[in-house]
């Protein structure tokens, strides 16, 4: 199976999803626990959230495979992403509820994951930059929107509800300030939905490595609370009425970050 589906779109804008993907190789899936099985850390639907792209003119690269084969969206070399905080590895033991993802002896080497590395986190961030670059080719600059969800509590990585809508640019540092203010701008005027800027995610591995504003490569992250749009507990139903307006902010988000430019 191939490691992404990828729609490729003439807009400055490029949406990426990392973490809806529910594939294992078949000799992976026996390994893993009851709990690891039903996906429980996957970013659920975000693919159908931003499915708009494909008819708005906008690159849509998703991965296909579960976090639980490699996350990626955490440093290959093992650095922590939040430093003081719980953070979760590269290729995740626990699930978000400190679950074990493994059933006993079978948790992947360190030799495993190095292969991991190579079978599929480097070949996707490889492609994924190779569509930074052709986007930013042809426009003199590229913005990248990295989509994610999580639940609305997680005690594990957050005390009470998460805000809907979370922003992150690595504090500023992932893109210009004034793409920044015009995404937060967004999110401010959305009716219904609370949002952060550069709150507990400040933006994971995808935004901060592949975000060069000097360069003309201006990299987001958005993480959304799933109550949102979606039931959290299984089989984790997408709402269609419940994401419509959701959909609609996304939408209003995508514009205002493809009509961006860069000050001259």
């Amino acid at each position: 199976m191939e490691l992404w589906e990828l729609h490729r779109g003439d807009a400055p804008l490029l949406i990426n999803v990392p973490h809806a993907g529910i594939a294992l190789p078949a000799a992976l899936r026996p390994r893993l626990t009851a709990a690891a099985l039903a996906f429980p850390d996957t970013d659920w639907h975000v693919h159908r959230l931003v499915d708009f792209a494909r008819g708005a003119g906008i690159t849509l690269m998703c991965a296909t495979h579960s976090r639980y084969v490699v996350d990626l969206n955490r440093d290959p070399t093992g650095a922590a992403l939040y430093v003081g905080a719980d953070n979760t590895e590269l290729c995740p033991t626990r699930t978000f509820a400190s679950e074990a993802v493994f059933i006993e002896g079978a948790a992947p080497t360190r030799e495993e994951i190095a292969t991991r590395i190579d079978a599929c986190f480097t070949p996707y961030h490889a492609m994924l930059a190779a569509e930074i670059e052709r986007v930013r080719a042809r426009h003199g600059h590229a913005v990248m929107l990295d989509a994610h969800s999580i639940r609305g509590e997680v005690p594990r990585f957050f005390a009470g509800h998460l805000p809907d809508l979370n922003l992150g640019t690595a504090d500023g540092a992932s893109c210009a300030p004034g793409l920044q203010a015009a995404a937060a701008g967004v999110l401010a005027d959305a009716d219904g939905f609370s949002h952060v800027v550069n709150g507990r995610f400040k933006g994971g591995y995808i935004t901060r490595h592949h975000g060069r504003p000097q360069q003309g490569v201006h990299t987001l992250q958005l993480e959304m609370a799933q109550d949102c749009y979606m039931d959290e507990a299984p089989p984790y139903r997408f709402d269609a009425a419940r994401a419509a307006p959701l959909i609609a902010v996304l939408r209003r988000l995508a514009q205002a970050l493809q009509d961006w430019r860069p000050p001259r």
